[in-house]
């Protein structure tokens, strides 16, 4: 019996060691292919999403149903729908079209959010978000444009950059509309110290800046970018890859670090 016993208890801890190191080698390959995932999962929603933006144009009737174009405090651009993040005396530019609802957006953030967040802190590059929404139309619902709006109303009360990581942080599936219900958007907002307030949370609650949120996707439309994220570094585009060369937090440092060779810091890059 005890030799039946001790059996068994080596089996359990043979199997329980293979279990964890199955385990370890899953989360390893989890962390070496983050970005890789970006990547394929990019390439496959392309392949719908180009269609979608193609045909996503906002009318006439879209633009006056969503009010007066009222931009956020501070947006940039010959058109004023770019959210700048960042030094604005940076030499370098960093250009991202994203949709709130797009799930390689959120592969995209969650794998170079710190890289992107140090280099803005360092200097070396301001970047300039554009906040589309043509999901809503693909999986019909509002999480685009009410996200997009809520961010407009970071953006004023200067909590931009907080808020769109939180809610990248806390991203649904693409086909669970919650950031289309606003008390979501707002539970969310608190855990952004600062935020949660009378005008925040009017204007979010009043889709104050839905008129803007149409321009920015209508600009988008007349764009040659037909997919989210589309990622540029100074115009050219570097997502999913630059060149030969994929994406990677490394290489993203690397590719910035060319860019500004001979630009001291505070040579301030065009606005894209």
């Amino acid at each position: 019996m005890s030799e039946k016993n001790s059996e068994g208890k080596r089996t359990a801890r043979e199997r329980l060691i293979k279990e964890r190191e199955v385990q370890k080698s899953r989360e390893k390959r989890r962390r070496v292919m983050v970005v890789g995932a970006a990547v394929v999962g990019v390439l496959g929603l392309a392949a719908v999403a180009g269609v979608v933006a193609a045909n996503s144009g906002g009318s006439k009737d879209d633009a006056d149903k969503a009010g007066p174009v009222v931009p956020p405090a501070g947006v940039v651009g010959e058109a004023g729908v770019a959210v700048p993040v960042g030094k604005p005396d940076a030499p370098s530019v960093l250009t991202v079209y994203e949709d709130m609802r797009c799930p390689a957006c959120g592969m995209f953030e969650n794998s170079m959010r710190d890289t992107v967040n140090k280099l803005e802190k360092e200097g070396k590059i301001r970047a300039e978000y554009h906040l589309v929404s043509f999901i809503d139309k693909a999986v019909p619902g509002n999480g685009s444009k009410f996200a997009a709006n809520a961010l407009g109303c970071a953006q004023d009360a200067g909590k931009f950059h907080a808020y769109h990581d939180t809610l990248f942080r806390n991203q649904p599936q693409e086909t669970d509309d919650a950031f289309g219900k606003k008390s979501r958007l707002l539970e969310l907002a608190d855990k952004v110290p600062g935020l949660r307030g009378t005008a925040f949370d009017a204007c979010v609650d009043k889709g104050t800046h839905a008129g803007w949120v149409t321009k920015v996707q209508e600009e988008f439309d007349k764009s040659a970018y037909k997919a989210t994220p589309t990622v540029l570094l100074n115009g050219e585009a570097i997502f999913p890859q630059k060149g030969s060369e994929q994406i990677s937090p490394a290489n993203l440092v690397k590719w910035v670090d060319q860019a500004n060779k001979g630009k001291p810091l505070g040579t301030k890059a065009p606005v894209r």
